[in-house]
């Protein structure tokens, strides 16, 4: 899911950085070694210790940075900050972590490789799917489709902004291992009313809702007739070989090796959160690493996840126009299915997905031909990051590697 900072109402994300150990970022190159690349064109390993850094600095020094690179000459990695508070132990390499919503663009593969395989429509309605799911308070599943839902037209109310999450959001600690069902969420959407509509043929509006991608995933399940992290497992991780990518559902706990994740309190306490079960559903679910989302995101872009119709649809974007929030804390780019499109400095776009949660910021970004891929993986430490400073940082980093490397 995506979680502001204010979400936590009286609590503030922090993270695992403290002042003693490495506060420089460190880079490791790669094979193939750096002489296989052309002096003149390749985004060097200092130029990503610098955006690292800077990336930090944007985040008041306070958060943990991993960011890779995978481009044809190779591979480049960069690191800032420590494993745990009190740790000398720097930020490990390959750390898995809690990806949050880029967990969306996996489930929208699946639903549009269900599309090719026509056990299911974009057009279909949830209704058609998921009889008398959406309804009540001017709810209407008859009105909204599968792509509405992956594209965030629907309208629907977004089930992180209710007022009981929220409460349960602010006492983190006691609330831990919460690990309600989905469609328990989807049921707590429909007591509110949507903030529109879809009417058939006019302009789409669209308004960012975690409570899509749990409607998107329970009909996914039904046209593949299995759970919706079985479909993924099967049909992405295991068929890119992404090893350090899972889906642990409520399993609090994060495989080795990771970085530690800590809250701040209102009264200034430190609250280790790295283990929870908050993001346990499919719009922010899976654990990866910077490397094996490089992987994905390049498969998706050279064709090895989707044919060529579907890709086509999954970047057939709409604008931005009912959460102003939201536009001011990303970087501009139109939204497709599961799927955000950004303009590069030197011409054309990359693809990508963000993901925010408690405590983590992910920021993974392919080029249109699935040649250059790049993602920051970043953890708050003890203050909440301000995101319009951390995204200008991040999205610096991320044109600077794609559009650094002409080869």
């Amino acid at each position: 899911m995506t979680m502001r900072a204010r979400t936590f109402g009286g609590v503030v994300l922090a993270g695992a950085l403290l002042a003693a150990g490495s506060t420089a970022a460190a880079v490791v190159p790669h094979t193939p070694p750096r002489q296989h690349m052309a002096a003149d064109s390749a985004y060097s390993a200092a130029e990503l210790r610098r955006d690292v850094a800077r990336v930090r600095q944007a985040g008041g020094g306070d958060v943990n940075v991993v960011a890779r690179v995978d481009r044809p000459g190779g591979a480049l990695q960069a690191r800032s900050g420590t494993a745990a508070a009190g740790s000398a132990a720097p930020v490990p390499w390959g750390a898995e972590f809690r990806i949050a919503s880029t967990t969306k663009t996996f489930v929208a593969v699946v639903v549009l490789q269900l599309a090719a395989e026509k056990r299911l429509s974009l057009d279909d309605t949830v209704e058609h799917w998921l009889p008398g799911t959406v309804s009540g308070h001017g709810n209407d599943g008859r009105r909204i489709t599968v792509r509405d839902l992956l594209r965030q037209t629907s309208g629907l109310f977004n089930y992180t902004e209710d007022p009981g999450i929220q409460r349960l959001l602010q006492h983190p600690d006691a609330n831990r291992y919460n690990d309600t069902p989905p469609a328990e969420l989807v049921a707590i959407a429909m007591k509110h009313p949507p903030l529109f509509t879809p009417r058939p043929g006019g302009r789409p509006r669209w308004a960012y809702s975690n409570t899509n991608y749990l409607l998107a995933a329970m009909i996914a399940e039904k046209a593949g007739r299995t759970d919706w992290r079985e479909l993924v497992e099967h049909r992405v991780i295991a068929g890119l070989g992404l090893r350090h990518t899972s889906i642990p559902g409520a399993n609090p706990f994060l495989p080795e090796p990771h970085a530690r994740v800590y809250l701040t309190t209102a009264d200034g306490a430190r609250l280790d959160i790295t283990d929870h079960s908050f993001q346990h559903t499919a719009d922010s679910g899976i654990v990866s690493t910077t490397a094996d989302l490089d992987t994905f995101f390049r498969g998706l872009a050279d064709g090895k996840l989707l044919p060529a119709a579907q890709w086509h649809e999954m970047r057939q974007t709409v604008r931005r126009t009912d959460d102003p929030e939201d536009i001011k804390e990303q970087p501009l780019g139109d939204y497709g299915l599961g799927l955000r499109t950004i303009p590069l400095s030197c011409a054309g776009s990359y693809y990508t997905h963000e993901g925010d949660g408690p405590g983590v910021y992910t920021r993974p970004a392919v080029t249109a031909d699935g040649r250059r891929a790049v993602t920051v993986s970043i953890t708050t430490t003890s203050a909440p990051a301000d995101l319009p400073t951390l995204n200008r940082a991040t999205n610096t980093l991320i044109d600077h590697a794609l559009c650094g490397d002409t080869d």
